[in-house]
């Protein structure tokens, strides 16, 4: 007999005296584990789903894949393993850009280069190599207009985006 069975039963018979004969109840034995403890009310019962930390660019100086971290992108690190670790099958994106002087090849293999910089640095801090994929447009998808210094200092960058 449920619990909702068993309250109206005890209500209609004791308390109203409307029943005669006599009633057996099995009660359940409540293992520990299955009891809430604790604040449910402040804090979830579950942990909660990490959202996904959008997209983080990193600039770098002519001709350079070196790179530095900083607050931003250990911050952005946290906020991305939390969401890898919960979400198995998306992965950390990174693509490197260059602006547009050298050639196509070097160019390529530059911001191959800075897009391995930053893969370095994920996996130092113990983002495993699996979950990162990295690659170079190079020159190929501009942010700016190549004609200006400021335009081009924009170009020289890696974009790192989750992919689902």
């Amino acid at each position: 007999m449920g619990w909702s069975a068993l309250s109206a039963h005890l209500y209609v018979c004791n308390m109203k005296g409307l029943c005669n004969e006599p009633i057996t109840a099995q009660i359940d034995v409540i293992n520990h584990k299955d009891v809430i403890a604790g604040d449910t009310l402040n804090k979830p019962l579950s942990p909660e789903q990490a959202a996904s930390p959008g997209n983080l660019i990193i600039y770098f100086a002519f001709d350079k894949s070196e790179f530095s971290s900083d607050a931003e992108t250990d911050k952005y690190f946290e906020k991305s393993n939390a969401y890898l670790n919960q979400n198995s099958q998306a992965r950390l994106g990174i693509t490197g850009y260059t602006d547009a002087f050298g050639s196509d090849e070097y160019n390529q293999a530059l911001g191959y280069r800075r897009a391995q910089s930053l893969q370095h640095y994920f996996e130092s801090k113990g983002m495993p190599a699996s979950k990162v994929i990295i690659e170079s447009r190079g020159e190929k998808e501009p942010a700016e207009n190549n004609n200006t210094s400021a335009g081009r200092a924009n170009n020289r960058r890696t974009v790192i985006t989750i992919k689902k």
